[in-house]
């Protein structure tokens, strides 16, 4: 018994701290890459605050992301989501910063409201999460196409606070990006509803005999990931100062959210991973395309590159997982 628990400690703690190492690695090749080619400008603090701030908008997404993977669900209506975000927030404001307050509110909204109906369609109507997920992205999509072809209306120059202000020399969209880690870690660590995530992610059938109510925590999840999705999608209304149909699809913030929170070791079905884990899959994500535009790896050889690693990362816990249960 004792030769047995001695033989799988060791895998579970390198489960446990792999992105750790993942983040450490990738942070050591960007500083090889730069010293070796002479760039010591990008080892600065400036430096490190500009890579965290290019991955805002995935970061929120990824927070969302991370409670719809971990109640054993997934979503892939964010990217959608995200652009119709930008593009009803911008079109409310229409430059008027006496309409910022309705238009964010009326975004967060839509969010919930395409959350629950995500929720209803994977409890009530039984519709595996990728299907029901991907109908609501179409859905979206259509919207968008019939009534916006373009950019329409924008954001008055005190939303782009949002996106440009700092405080202290730290800029608000980091602070508001940290607000919001640090919130979804106490929900999930110290909260009876985090709880029951893990709970539902790990067996929603014991958990449903054990008297928690799947429903309703598979909605919530699900909720909060659609609100996410919407925040980010004003992050980058305030950012690009206008709304833009196809934001969110060709930022990919879909299958990258769900690739940088697999990465951060959270499992595809469901009860195991954390906030921390996706927000170091963030920033590996983040580290790595810097470390292509060092070396100025081709934009097409680039996403090649970044396809290997997601599955050799998914691959590598996969592996793991079936050890651990051997």
């Amino acid at each position: 018994m004792n030769t047995a628990s001695l033989t799988k400690r060791p895998a579970w703690r390198m489960e446990r701290y792999a992105p750790a190492l993942l983040l450490a690695a990738a942070l050591a090749i960007y500083i090889a890459i730069a010293l070796s080619l002479g760039l010591t400008r990008f080892l600065t603090p400036e430096a490190a605050v500009s890579i965290l701030n290019r991955s805002v908008a995935l970061g929120i997404t990824a927070v969302g992301q991370t409670f719809a993977i971990l109640v054993g669900s997934i979503d892939l209506s964010v990217a959608h989501l995200i652009s119709a975000s930008a593009v009803v927030s911008s079109a409310i404001m229409n430059g008027d910063p006496a309409m910022m307050v309705p238009a964010v509110l009326a975004v967060l909204v839509m969010g919930g409201v395409v959350g629950t109906l995500n929720g209803l369609m994977i409890t009530r109507l039984e519709v595996n999460p990728l299907i029901a997920t991907l109908g609501m992205a179409l859905i979206i999509q259509g919207c968008l196409s019939s009534f916006h072809g373009r950019f329409s209306g924008s954001v008055p120059d005190a939303f782009q606070y949002l996106a440009y202000g700092d405080v202290l020399g730290l800029p608000v969209s980091l602070i508001m990006l940290a607000l919001l880690v640090l919130g979804a870690s106490a929900v999930l660590r110290f909260t009876r509803f985090g709880s029951n995530i893990y709970s539902v992610g790990g067996n929603r059938d014991t958990a449903r005999a054990a008297g928690i109510k799947t429903t309703r925590v598979v909605m919530a999840s699900h909720i909060i990931c659609s609100l996410c999705a919407s925040l980010a999608g004003l992050y980058l209304a305030s950012r690009l100062k206008s709304g833009s149909p196809w934001i969110g699809t060709e930022g990919a913030y879909d299958l990258e959210s769900i690739a940088v929170v697999v990465i951060g070791g959270t499992i595809l079905s469901g009860g195991k991973g954390g906030i921390w884990g996706t927000v170091a899959g963030v920033i590996i994500f983040s580290l790595i395309d810097s470390i292509f535009n060092l070396a100025g790896v081709d934009a097409f050889a680039k996403q090649v590159m970044r396809g290997i690693i997601i599955v050799a990362a998914v691959a590598f816990y996969a592996v793991r997982s079936k050890r651990i249960v051997a």
